[in-house]
């Protein structure tokens, strides 16, 4: 198969980038240390280059409807230039792809899959808009996505843009003027710390990142890897598709029922996958067959994915979902389901490490937060 290049693809390999293929893109794993731009994201600011998302268009008089039927979240209640974090989902509750909304106008949406899904997410959707009057245009090749995120993202950005962004709220959008480029201005990222995600066309990535590479270049600003971004959104709790979400779990598996909106007030409160999805939230209430936890090893080895969490009598009660060391915490941590009895934070458990029960404290999502 022949990967695909972003229009950065170049700038990636002048600077040395070591390359994985992700998802079909050719994608920069790690620019030099993993850890350092791990922490420079964490104490300063990382530059990211995203244009593997799919970028899909949802636009008509009934693009809020089409919404608020194909996804599990009140997408039409959106306010103008706001984002939102939701799911869509199969007929049988499975979760096809988590998302982020944004509104960009008073009927038009823009859709952000992940890379691995976006013809999932394409296909459903336009299968799903029979009977709306709205369009359903694939606009993965229209955008290149960079983001900018750390505790210094708002000052570099300033340096940059004329844009308000003392009031660009978490979770909204807005267009403006980066570095002389048209841009869709996010404040939304998947680090944990405060950021922006800018969409350009193709054409200008290369000139916006130059900008901001030398806008950054004062408060230590460096290129940051996918490597790097696994486990800063690891840190912060984040559910990465194909770990801690697929078809076979549902978002209430998730521990993220919350994004499920069973009062919604179009359609007749219909969306696909909603019988199945109320019943998963009453099995979540009263008997949850597994839960999504944390776990802190005392230890060096790292629980990776799919290695089993046992207990106490070595008796499999789980799994992990995601593994790594903790460059801020300085020890090893992962997410797993476990079976509600050892779900409870501060349960000892054990993960079998390549034959070996290494001993793990469970402890509450997320595993960092930063400071607000």
């Amino acid at each position: 198969m022949t990967l695909r290049h972003t229009a950065l693809d170049a700038v990636h390999r002048a600077l040395g980038a070591t390359m994985t293929d992700f998802a079909g893109w050719d994608m920069p794993l790690r620019y030099g240390s993993e850890r350092e731009e791990h922490n420079a994201v964490r104490t300063r600011a990382g530059l990211f280059d995203l244009s593997h998302m799919g970028e899909i268009t949802v636009t008509g008089p009934q693009a809020g409807e089409l919404l608020d039927r194909a996804l599990v979240g009140f997408v039409s209640a959106l306010g103008p230039l706001r984002a939102r974090y939701t799911m869509i989902c199969a007929a049988d509750g499975g979760i096809l792809d988590d998302l982020i909304v944004y509104r960009t106008g008073e009927t038009e949406f823009l859709v952000v899959a992940n890379a691995s899904n976006a013809q999932v997410v394409l296909d459903a959707l336009r299968d799903r808009a029979a009977g709306f009057d709205a369009e359903v245009r694939d606009d993965r090749d229209n955008y290149a996505l960079v983001a900018v995120q750390g505790p210094d993202a708002t000052a570099i950005m300033r340096k940059v843009t004329d844009a308000d962004l003392d009031n660009l709220k978490y979770y909204a959008v807005l267009p403006a003027t980066v570095a002389g480029r048209d841009a869709l201005l996010a404040r939304t990222g998947y680090t944990g710390e405060d950021g922006f995600e800018l969409f350009v066309a193709p054409a200008d990535a290369v000139e916006l990142w130059q900008a901001l590479t030398e806008a950054g270049a004062e408060f230590g600003l460096i290129p940051c890897g996918l490597s790097c971004r696994d486990t800063l959104r690891l840190e912060a709790g984040m559910p990465l598709y194909g770990h801690e979400l697929n078809t076979s779990l549902t978002p209430f598996d998730a521990g993220l029922g919350r994004v499920v909106r069973f009062d919604k007030t179009t359609n007749g409160g219909e969306f696909v996958g909603r019988a199945a999805l109320e019943k998963a939230a009453e099995e979540a209430r009263t008997n949850p067959p597994r839960v999504l936890v944390g776990l802190v090893s005392p230890g060096r080895r790292v629980p990776r994915a799919e290695m089993t969490v046992v207990d106490a009598d070595g008796r499999a009660i789980g799994a992990v979902t995601s593994g790594a060391p903790s460059p801020t915490l300085g020890k090893p941590i992962a997410m797993a389901y476990v079976d509600a009895a050892h779900a409870v934070p501060g349960t000892q458990v054990a993960v079998d490490v390549r034959g070996t029960h290494e001993p793990v404290e469970v402890v509450a999502l997320p595993f960092y937060k930063r400071a607000r």
